[in-house]
């Protein structure tokens, strides 16, 4: 798995409800390039989205 991905679960879970603005710019790449690589964690199930945009919060899924 690639640095910018590790360091989004890392930030997630030290911050269930950090936003994708503030993922950017603590990682230092672009809203775009946040959400293709949440969207590719999803796809592995290695996180998942509870609750709505504004009043959810990030669940990283630890596999055994």
């Amino acid at each position: 798995m690639g640095e910018n991905r590790l360091g989004i679960i890392k930030l997630m879970q030290a911050n269930q409800q950090i936003s994708i603005a503030e993922l950017s710019r603590l990682i230092g790449i672009s809203t775009t390039a946040i959400e293709r690589n949440i969207k590719y964690l999803k796809e592995k199930e290695l996180i998942k989205r509870v609750g709505g945009a504004k009043g959810g919060h990030w669940e990283v899924i630890i596999k055994k």
